[in-house]
């Protein structure tokens, strides 16, 4: 039996390493298996990878409004279809980010991220009636950018409430590992609760308000663990895990799990995901995250 090639996956210009060592697939789980079972491999593992939990086509609905909304802003390549997302390169223009910040606080994108069978599944794996946190990312990536987002854990900017928090990354079209899309660093929940850990004792001497924050004296720049994913792989002997995905997967991971995007080298088509993220009603929440997200917040 022949294994197949893996991919070709860059961040911040360094290659991964694709031996067997450093580089695997994501192991999916299906929306039916019995609760019990998610919430066991969840816990052990540190994410699930729930594909077709969403209807593909309430996706790709979402995708098209999106990307229609700037479709007088040059972010679109002229003439294309929106649900494409074929990139003219105008990224940064203050009509585009302003239009980006308008969809964050918009009905539809609410509506989108309260979707039935999400909040419906939440309350459940959560023991309780499940809350969604105000702030809400929805991010797109111009083809060819290389750098991705660096490798973090996200209890790091959500310290002043509880950690039992569940993120959701839901890709937002397919995203082949040409275009990026999440890794995880296996196994890197307890890592991840090892470094917090370290942070909190370093951290004790401050004040309340610069103990929560990521940008404090004793964290790296931005709260990142680090930008170079191979030397992380070799650095803790893990293996980057990686995956295609496809509309309608959902994507769940512990505050704790250390992940990251890596570059996308489309050469047309922009890559759209949200992240959200979900505690039981009657946990403490961290108020910092009442407010809509910017892209300025410093969270």
């Amino acid at each position: 039996m022949t294994l197949p090639i893996p991919p070709t996956l860059r961040s911040f210009e360094r290659t991964l390493d694709p031996s067997p060592s450093r580089l695997a697939r994501l192991e999916s789980s299906e929306v039916s298996t019995p609760l019990s079972t998610l919430q066991t491999r969840y816990r052990e593992h540190g994410y699930l990878w729930l594909r077709g939990m969403l209807p593909r086509t309430a996706v790709l609905e979402f995708r098209r409004h999106f990307f229609s909304a700037f479709s007088d802003t040059g972010l679109l390549e002229l003439g294309s279809d929106p649900v494409e997302g074929f990139a003219a390169g105008a990224a940064l223009t203050p009509l585009v980010q302003k239009r980006h910040m308008e969809l964050v606080r918009s009905a539809a994108y609410e509506a989108f991220c309260l979707h039935p069978r999400l909040w419906r599944f939440l309350d459940g794996f959560l023991d309780g009636m499940s809350y969604l946190h105000k702030r809400k990312m929805i991010r797109y990536t111009l083809p060819g950018d290389l750098t991705g987002t660096p490798a973090h854990y996200d209890l790091i900017y959500l310290r002043g409430g509880t950690d039992r928090l569940v993120t959701a990354w839901i890709p937002l079209g397919d995203i082949p590992s040409a275009m990026g899309g999440l890794v995880y660093l296996e196994g890197s929940h307890g890592l991840g609760q090892r470094m917090e850990a370290e942070f909190a004792a370093l951290n004790a001497t401050l004040s309340p308000e610069e103990r929560v924050s990521a940008y404090n004296r004793n964290m790296t720049e931005g709260g990142w663990v680090s930008k170079d994913l191979p030397d992380m792989a070799q650095r803790f002997d893990a293996r980057w895990l990686w995956a295609d995905y496809e509309a309608g997967d959902v994507l769940l991971h512990s505050p704790y799990m250390i992940h990251a995007a890596t570059a996308n080298t489309d050469p047309r088509r922009m890559r759209l995901s949200t992240d959200i993220r979900y505690q039981n009603l009657h946990d403490e929440i961290d108020v910092r995250w009442n407010n809509h997200w910017t892209l300025s917040d410093m969270l």
